[in-house]
């Protein structure tokens, strides 16, 4: 939260700062290519739809809007009420939302595996609990939340094979959870292609996307989705 709190000139010196020398220190978040997964959900349908959660969603839309097979990426709050579904309740950390994204992909094009391979590399730090970067808070939270029995099978593999492998050196903090999906704010939504310049996404988020680029090109695609 304090991250994207910065406005005005607090905001413009963290964006110099974190240009110069000081940026790896600045920007904790990495990237680690941990192996693909041993097990893929079966479908034969056009199309499906995965629900994750991996800190600002401004970052988690701006790196699975990039992925070939996927077709459209909301930015939004998942695992609270309707009630609490709103920017300034999420950020008051007492409504048991997270900041998620859903996506909606074409399963013959991007498996439910290799999204969740992104989400575990690139996305986010799967390791940290109840926070990510700058921002810190159950909001923030590392979670995966299944559509179905298919996709909560193949996340609860995923888990315990990235864990055997100690893929990040780390003990895994994500959570496999349950709970309705509420889109965010109108503003929220294509806010890392609509505001490239904002201090926030050069610092935090386009680094993730320049690394996706990097660690999966056959998957990525320059045009994002809508």
């Amino acid at each position: 939260m304090i991250g994207r709190m910065l406005t005005g000139a607090a905001l413009v010196g963290a964006a110099v700062l974190a240009s110069q020398t000081l940026l790896p220190a600045f920007a904790a978040e990495r990237t680690v290519l941990v192996p693909a997964a041993t097990t893929d959900a079966k479908t034969a349908a056009p199309r499906a739809v995965a629900v994750l959660a991996g800190g600002c969603f401004w970052g988690m839309e701006a790196v699975f809007s990039h992925l070939k097979g996927v077709q459209l990426v909301t930015s939004g709050y998942a695992g609270g009420d309707a009630a609490g579904a709103n920017y300034d309740a999420v950020s008051s950390e007492t409504t048991r939302h997270a900041e998620a994204i859903r996506v909606v992909y074409d399963p013959r094009q991007i498996s439910y595996a290799t999204l969740l391979r992104v989400y575990f590399s690139v996305a986010h730090n799967p390791t940290e609990v109840n926070r990510q970067g700058p921002d810190s808070g159950t909001s923030y939270r590392s979670a995966i939340f299944p559509q179905d029995a298919e996709q909560l099978r193949v996340a609860r593999a995923y888990i315990a094979q990235l864990s055997a492998a100690k893929s990040w050196g780390a003990p895994i903090a994500t959570r496999l959870e349950s709970g309705k999906f509420f889109p965010a704010e109108a503003y929220h939504q294509d806010f890392a292609v609509k505001n490239p310049n904002h201090g926030y996404i050069r610092i935090w988020d386009a680094p993730k996307v320049a690394a996706l680029q990097k660690a999966f090109p056959t998957l990525w695609s320059a045009k994002p989705s809508a």
